[in-house]
């Protein structure tokens, strides 16, 4: 066959093809020599189809298949055969087969140090030195072709609603706020600094000044912090902001653009409105500011009803003025004494001194404090609680904020244990009404809870200069499942309420001209009132396709230690490029 061009992918071809010629490409996925056939799985990123190699039909085929090695590249000429009693039903091009005329070797491989297979018998770091390889696998190949698909239905709704997708630049200031900055060492400007964008935020903020009163972009973003599963240092948000925005345009455009997305890639209408919560509910029943309410077992606040309590952990937590926190569970039997040292240690993890349990029977309670509680107090809890017969009652006492994040993580650890935390089920969730600050005890200032650029609930801006951690801001979060998929707010657009929330933060008039003179300034030139949000890409392709690592649906991730094992970067620097631009590594940094 003369030309070289394929003429079908590995998943194209079906039984209506039958008796068709045909070129296919790609790589031998595996290789079965039986006897005078050989049998080819020919793999590329559509799918798998069988390649058949038979002596009596095409002697020089078979005799260059018998040598073909696992993930060589293969070119290979032949009809459509129709399988039949032997198709295979987990294979999409199943029922057909090819039988090879030609056969060419285009790229032979040595041994490949794992096989590429789904449930891979091989470590992270092996996998992550080999990624080219590891990438070839259905599974991360699926999360990939789908991260595709979510950016490109993302852009068509945008555009449909009339955002305009911007670009802003990677080399920008180093901001004061927020996670440290990756720098960029200028080598015309020396012993200046670039610093590679948190965000693009002030950028964003500009762009309204600027009248694009609608802007998105699928950006780029860096933060130089400790990683975990779900961060990396170099990752991809949804960024978007709006002229004229309230809280409500942005819940509609966001509850829009996600039920185009599960729509596009579950055929699955999304109910809307998405459920709204107040930040200080959120906290108080389920101990964190991103639930999970796949389920319910919310917590209860009982300090009151234990207060005189003569349990002396209760009383002296409530005596001075810590909270008191419940959690009831259904089901207490199936508890035993070893799961309730487990979920102690997971609230002892968590912040918690400990944590009290009570299994309600009909005629009494057992667990470790139930003796100290008197009639009345059980009856009043059970009241609080709802709690029945056969129920599971776990309670932590400490300060407000420690209390509550140890049962929330409790709370979550029963869900898994119940089997409450569904795959394939959707709980989204907008959280609203956040602090406007909180308390930075090593900085001894308060710290924007959001960034510096969150306005506040109109009526609260009075408390700016005397009692700032009672304010609000007009911030919001969108949840689903327990992951926060994205964050945002309603922006400062005025330059003398920005003035006083940098200083608030403890940033100088001096600092705040070095570092945002340029937006301070925009502002004096008719800015627009505006908001916006950002969504983790990477966190949201992680939720739809169930990866238990965001580096399942990046292509090229960092590992937690912020290294790419397989282009061994970070790297040192040839001592030329220092002397470019006036560095100089010292001893004690080696």
């Amino acid at each position: 066959m003369t030309e070289d061009r394929r003429t079908h992918t590995c998943g194209d071809l079906r039984l209506a093809d039958a008796g068709r010629d045909v070129l296919l490409m790609g790589w031998a996925a595996s290789v079965r020599d039986h006897g005078g056939c050989v049998f080819i799985n020919l793999r590329d990123r559509y799918g798998i189809t069988q390649i058949k190699a038979d002596q009596t039909v095409a002697p020089e085929a078979f005799s260059l298949a018998t040598g073909i090695k696992m993930e060589s590249v293969v070119r290979v000429h032949g009809r459509v055969a129709d399988r039949g009693s032997n198709r295979n039903p987990n294979l999409a091009t199943g029922e057909i087969e090819i039988e090879a005329a030609f056969l060419e070797v285009l790229n032979p491989a040595k041994p490949v140090p794992f096989t590429i297979v789904d449930d891979v018998d091989a470590s992270e770091v092996t996998r992550l030195n080999y990624r080219y390889l590891d990438l070839r696998r259905p599974v991360l190949a699926k999360n990939l072709i789908l991260r595709s698909k979510v950016a490109r239905l993302t852009r068509e709704f945008l555009d449909a609603q009339g955002f305009l997708e911007i670009e802003t630049p990677i080399l920008c200031n180093p901001t004061p706020e927020g996670a440290r900055d990756f720098l960029v060492p200028s080598r015309v400007h020396p012993g200046d600094f670039y610093a590679l964008p948190q965000s693009p935020q002030t950028y964003k903020q500009i762009l309204m000044v600027a009248g694009f009163d609608r802007y998105y972009q699928i950006a780029r973003c860096f933060r130089d912090e400790d990683l975990r599963a779900d961060r990396q240092p170099e990752f991809t948000q949804i960024d978007m902001e709006v002229s004229f925005a309230t809280p409500e345009l942005m819940y509609e455009l966001i509850e829009g653009m996600l039920a185009t997305i599960w729509k596009g890639v579950f055929d699955l209408d999304l109910q809307r409105p998405f459920p709204r919560m107040p930040y200080s509910e959120a906290m108080e029943k389920y101990g964190c500011d991103k639930p999970d309410l796949r389920f319910g077992m919310p917590m209860v606040t009982i300090t009151d009803v234990v207060a005189a309590s003569g349990f002396k952990v209760f009383a002296d937590v409530a005596a001075r003025d810590g909270v008191v926190t419940a959690l009831r569970v259904p089901d207490a039997e199936s508890f035993s004494r070893k799961d309730l040292d487990g979920l102690t240690k997971v609230a002892t993890d968590n912040g918690a001194k400990g944590l009290a349990w009570f299994k309600i029977g009909a005629e009494e309670w057992s667990g470790s404090a139930a003796k100290f509680l008197n009639p009345e107090e059980k009856q009043a809890i059970r009241d609080r609680t709802g709690a029945g017969v056969g129920d599971l009652l776990l309670v932590v006492a400490d300060d407000a904020g420690p209390a509550r994040q140890a049962l929330g993580a409790v709370r979550l650890k029963v869900g898994d244990r119940l089997g409450l935390r569904e795959a394939g089920k959707w709980s989204f969730l907008w959280v609203e009404n956040f602090p406007m600050f909180e308390w930075d005890a090593g900085e001894n200032r308060p710290v924007a809870v959001h960034h510096p650029f969150t306005s506040c609930v109109p009526e609260d801006l009075d408390l700016l200069e005397t009692q700032p951690l009672k304010m609000r801001a007009r911030a919001y979060d969108v949840i689903l499942n327990g992951t926060e998929l994205g964050g945002g707010s309603i922006r400062i657009h005025r330059r003398d309420v920005q003035a006083r929330v940098f200083k608030a933060l403890g940033l100088t008039e001096e600092a705040a001209k070095t570092k945002f003179g340029f937006l301070l300034e925009a502002f004096e030139y008719g800015a627009p009132p505006h908001g916006g949000i950002a969504l983790g890409l990477d966190r949201l392709i992680m939720l739809l396709t169930g990866a238990s690592s965001i580096r399942d649906v990046i292509a090229f991730p960092k590992t937690t230690s912020a290294t790419d094992l397989m282009t061994a970067s970070p790297s040192a620097v040839d001592p030329g490029q220092l002397r470019d631009l006036h560095l100089e590594i010292s001893k004690s940094s080696k």
